[in-house]
């Protein structure tokens, strides 16, 4: 069964940064990292979704918290 498991977020900025974790089939996990900014009816989700995949829900969550901050860092 695929679990989705949201594991912490944090606020960098305007910006609310949360990891994402799902796991595989096989025992893997993929990663993926929601940023939120704006409020009430302005707010904005970006979601991305990650093609590796990764031995540990640590890990995935890691690399799409690296992710997220990499955007947030691009975005200015």
């Amino acid at each position: 069964m695929n679990q989705k498991k949201k594991i912490a977020h944090m606020q960098v900025g305007k910006y609310q940064v949360s990891p994402l974790t799902r796991s595989l089939p096989d025992g893997c996990f993929s990663a993926g990292v929601s940023i939120r900014s704006g409020r009430g009816t302005n707010t904005t989700d970006r979601v991305m979704r990650f093609t590796p995949s990764f031995r540990s829900a640590a890990a995935a969550d890691r690399y799409a918290t690296q992710e997220g901050l990499r955007w947030i860092d691009a975005a200015h």
